[in-house]
């Protein structure tokens, strides 16, 4: 198949994107803002913000304490317009486009609000927009949420990327993958995300190492993760917030939870950054988890903030066709209804990585008999396969608190 290029190469700064304007700071609007994990990272990286959309009152109040000073609005559908800013950003509700969801799809009640998106750029003109959201959108209904995020960026004249990001490659142990959108009017967003490119980590000796799992699931998943914890998230498969379960095969083979405070840090906040959140009486305590787990990782957006100050030369020779059919790649850009695979990984930059057991810093909680035993039925009901002595270090755990009297 030919090759088509858009941005030739020789005549790319003259032709097709603006190029020279150097290191600068950035004025964002932040949409679906949840606790702040986009606009701190641009922070660290320098830009500032403008407005914060976001509907929740538990995640406002976390909002109007780290970040104060700054207009809050609360519903994105009574925005009519948007202040002047060169960066809009979007980590728009996952609810109906995570595999732990509804899996309603992008015409969901929830994650259908990326319109309001939409509705808002075609009354302004920013030289970015950032999108965030979970990869299972590009599986999910064959691919049609990001086809429709691809075709309406395309309608509004913009040029875009995406790339899936892992969390983990950024130093924290937390396996999160995410997808990151990079689109704009003006400037190429090729230079913004593919430039980096550290490839895979060194693999972990998972006898060595803890391991954590969801004890939510254990039917039809684990949610598995070596020396790290698994994706932390809102929900869960059983209904309810939950913080992932640690088992310390190298220690004493113990099974415990980590603290909140950790689980913010995880993400790369600092402890008790959801602390705001406990002002309201009736406020549960899964409620930080929740907010904890909707989040994003801060890291990954500082690093996106430092390539928007300062994009690089892409060279885009080994960059292949993609037919409109195909399933979505890792990475791919696209311009005009012509769409192009990237070869790129989900690790921009070399990490000096966290071990878990060193990263934990709170307390843990030993995980309650209870939900050990409903998790090891699950199990005993599924298909799935299990390493070596897990179950078994399941079983123990739940006869060492039956012997001590705890749930």
């Amino acid at each position: 198949m030919r090759q088509l290029t858009l941005f030739p190469k020789k005549k790319m700064q003259a032709q097709s994107f603006e190029q020279g304007r150097g290191t600068r700071a950035l004025r964002s609007v932040g949409l679906f803002a949840g606790i702040g994990g986009i606009e701190l990272g641009l922070h660290q990286a320098g830009h500032s913000t403008e407005l914060i959309c976001e509907i929740d009152d538990r995640a406002q109040a976390v909002l109007s304490d780290r970040f104060p000073g700054i207009p809050l609005v609360s519903d994105i559908r009574e925005l009519t317009s948007l202040p002047k800013a060169d960066l809009v950003t979007a980590g728009f509700p996952c609810q109906d486009l995570s595999q732990a969801g509804r899996t309603a799809g992008i015409g969901g009640k929830q994650s259908g609000l990326v319109g309001e998106v939409f509705r808002l750029l075609t009354q302004s003109s920013p030289r970015w927009l950032l999108l965030e959201n979970v990869p299972f959108m590009l599986q999910l209904d064959q691919g049609n949420a990001m086809r429709f995020l691809t075709s309406e960026l395309e309608e509004l004249g913009f040029t875009w990327a995406y790339r899936i990001i892992d969390a983990q490659g950024f130093g924290l142990p937390q396996r999160r993958h995410r997808v990151l959108l990079v689109a704009s009017r003006t400037e190429d967003p090729r230079k913004v995300l593919f430039v980096d490119d550290w490839g895979a980590p060194p693999a972990i000796d998972a006898r060595q190492s803890p391991c954590s799992f969801y004890w939510t699931e254990g039917k039809k998943g684990l949610g598995w993760a070596i020396d790290a914890v698994p994706t932390l998230k809102g929900g869960s498969t059983i209904g309810i917030p939950s913080p992932p379960a640690i088992w310390m095969r190298h220690v004493d083979g113990s099974i415990v939870q980590p603290d909140i405070r950790d689980a913010e840090r995880l993400q790369g906040f600092d402890a008790d950054w959801t602390l705001p959140s406990v002002q309201f009486k009736k406020t549960k305590k899964g409620v930080r988890w929740k907010l904890v787990g909707n989040a994003v990782s801060v890291p990954v957006f500082k690093w996106v903030g430092e390539c928007l100050s300062n994009p690089r030369d892409y060279d885009d020779e080994e960059d292949i066709p993609l037919s409109k059919k195909a399933a979505w790649p890792r990475a791919a850009w696209g311009r005009k209804g012509e769409t192009y695979s990237v070869d790129v990984s989900m690790w921009p930059l070399a990490h000096e990585y966290q071990h878990l057991s060193e990263f934990l810093r709170y307390p843990t909680t030993p995980l309650s008999e209870r939900a050990a035993a409903g998790f090891l039925k699950r199990t005993r009901s599924s298909c799935l396969r299990f390493p070596d002595g897990f179950l078994e270090a399941v079983s123990n755990h739940i006869e060492s608190r039956r012997g001590i009297g705890l749930g």
